[in-house]
């Protein structure tokens, strides 16, 4: 190994899963910062730190010239990108190795040749591999692409040509709709990638989601490393990821395998990378109904799940061929060894419509892997903030069992007891799609999140049980209100369960030896809410319900769709807001009129800022 120090150009789990592995391999590492993060977990693993600028990603993490000058300046001989950010930055990567750098990566000329996708797709369709039905051509006129669309036949997905990561992509089911979703779609791509070209796929009506990890180095040396089902997505965004894909027979497994193998030798590839396939899955998995969809030039969020059933680090493969090693295995030495599910934690509140939920984690506890023998990837601690100016992904958990029945049952039982209060996260959703009849079966597509609908999401509050056993914890022993001569003893009072007054009868409950008179938290099904004493005070009400639409979370205003004075329907897009890198569109909540308007296009918004004022027209 030649590589002897490390800048790993990241942050958050993934920077800190590199720096494990580099440790192990001897190898000194040094983290990068923003403001947001100087005191993240990440920068206190690694040996060195470099600050690099402002929260904002764009000022910092995103400034390749920086980034570079910081690892000139601690001592570092290597990059690593990690996954997003630069990651599949042609340009940085170049500009790693003039700089005299090893680059943890595939060359700068095959993330060109892969990171454009109507490019890629004309070159898989040189080398024989089966690609989508659609249009990637150069007129990018609004009037060409619709009637591309509906040459194509709806419903059809528009995809940003420079996208990845879930971004800059729209279902559009209806002429009528086209020209909306292209115009938001060409907004995120703008946004996110700097380049708002997209191309258009027939979008497949019972879509499986399979990719395939493969492996090349500079000895001419090319592996695939089995297939992945990334299915259960919710808009466009990974939720649940597993391997082998429930269903794969092994002549399918071997078709989408050399397909995957022969797009990586198409751009000579060298170090991690994925061959993302749509298959539609209407009457199972089958060779012939299986196209490629893109190539991701990186390694993957979902890289563990490879990881357990192959019991390969593919970081350090990363790592070895980065400094010019071959690959550590042949193919043949290449076998499944049982089933693994990841899950990702995400900063999120599915109760707001997965709005991100941001502050300060006063309890994070997701268990002790030694324990559950559920692995934790995870980039933040009990006591960090999260912030809203990066993903809201803050952890992974993956489960491996010899069976899939095995691995879905420890990653349900470890999110059931995850303990995180108070930023709400997706926890409780995770539990109910692992647990739903069709996951179960492994009869998943990328439309179940969003058939399913609100049967996925977790309840709005504890059992009775968990609550009267909180309430008898808060109480205490000496808490007996409602006692009368010769009768049974009725314990129940009023508390404050997140903020809102619940009446809770804890006769029942066991007694607790001491009171506490602060809060108890409440944990059931991944969900956690504080149960705190009542006297007297209660949460304050108001919102859209009385027609004020308040912002959920701090951002940015990117499109105001009213005037003041203008009348609106009800569900009517008033604004669009970006935060933590995606749109969330604030609609009116009733028939009205725009009685006050506080926002303008570009404006930094704080959470709870009054946006709009919706009044009800008088009959």
């Amino acid at each position: 190994m030649t590589i002897r120090s490390l800048l790993i150009a990241n942050r958050g789990e993934i920077a800190c899963r590199v720096i494990r592995t580099a440790r192990r391999l001897g190898i000194r590492t040094v983290a990068v910062y923003s403001d947001a993060d100087a005191d993240a977990l990440h920068v206190r693993m690694a040996d060195a730190a470099v600050h690099v600028g402002p929260a904002p990603a764009r000022e910092s993490y995103l400034i390749g010239e920086r980034i570079i000058a910081a690892a000139h300046a601690a001592g570092a001989d290597a990059i690593h990108p990690g996954y997003g950010f630069l990651s599949e930055n042609a340009d940085f990567a170049q500009g790693v190795i003039d700089a005299g750098l090893t680059w943890v990566g595939p060359d700068p000329s095959s993330i060109r040749a892969m990171g454009l996708k109507d490019a890629a797709k004309a070159r898989m369709i040189a080398a024989g591999v089966p690609v989508t039905p659609g249009y990637m051509g150069d007129d990018q006129g609004a009037e060409r692409l619709a009637n591309e669309a509906g040459r194509i036949g709806y419903p059809v997905l528009i995809k940003a040509v420079a996208g990845g990561g879930g971004k800059g992509m729209r279902r559009v089911d209806d002429a009528a709709d086209f020209a909306d979703a292209l115009g938001s779609c060409r907004r995120e791509a703008a946004s996110s990638f700097g380049d708002d070209r997209v191309l258009i796929e027939k979008y497949i009506l019972s879509p499986r989601h399979i990719e395939v990890q493969v492996f090349g180095d500079r000895h001419g040396h090319v592996v695939h490393l089995f297939e992945r089902d990334c299915s259960l997505q919710r808009r466009h965004q990974k939720v649940i990821e597993e391997a082998p894909a429930p269903g794969m027979d092994e002549v399918t497994r071997a078709a989408v395998c050399a397909a995957a193998v022969k797009a990586a030798r198409a751009v000579d590839y060298v170090g991690a990378g994925t061959i993302e396939f749509i298959a539609d899955a209407s009457n199972g998995l089958h060779p012939d109904r299986v196209w490629f969809m893109e190539m991701n030039t990186r390694l993957q969020v979902e890289h563990p799940v490879t990881e357990a059933i192959t019991g390969q680090d593919l970081v350090e493969w990363q790592l070895r061929v980065a400094a010019g090693e071959p690959l550590p295995l042949t193919q043949e030495a290449l076998s499944i060894h049982g089933h693994a599910i990841e899950a990702r934690l995400y900063a999120e509140d599915p109760s707001r419509g997965f709005l991100p939920s941001v502050g300060t984690l006063e309890a994070f506890d997701l268990g002790d892997p030694a324990e559950t023998g559920v692995r934790i990837d995870t980039g933040v601690e009990e006591g960090a903030v999260v912030s809203p100016f990066y993903d809201p992904m803050i952890a992974k958990l993956i489960a491996h069992g010899a069976t899939r029945e095995d691995a879905r049952r420890d990653l349900a039982d470890a999110l059931s007891d995850a303990v995180i209060w108070p930023v709400r996260t997706n926890a409780g959703f995770l539990v109910e799609a692992l647990e739903h009849a069709d996951f179960v079966a492994g009869a998943v597509d990328t439309g179940m999140i969003a058939r399913e609908g609100e049967a996925l999401l977790p309840p709005d509050r504890p059992s009775e049980e968990a609550l009267a056993a909180a309430a008898a914890e808060l109480a205490g022993a000496t808490f007996l209100p409602g006692f009368r001569l010769n009768a049974a003893p009725r314990r129940s009072a009023t508390f404050l369960l997140d903020g809102a007054a619940v009446a809770i009868d804890f006769s029942e409950a066991p007694v607790a030896d001491e009171a506490v008179d602060t809060q108890v938290l409440v944990t059931e099904g991944g969900q956690t809410w504080a149960l705190a004493p009542f006297r007297g005070e209660g949460a304050a009400g108001g919102g859209a319900g009385d027609g004020a639409i308040l912002s959920p979370m701090p951002g940015r205003i990117i499109a105001v769709e009213v005037t003041a004075g203008a009348s609106v329907l009800s569900g009517q897009k008033l604004l669009t807001l970006e935060a933590m890198k995606m749109e969330h569109a604030l609609t009116a909540p009733f028939d009205g009129v725009v009685a006050e308007l506080n926002a303008d296009t570009g404006a930094q918004v704080a959470e709870g800022t009054l946006l709009v004022r919706i009044a009800r027209e008088e009959a």
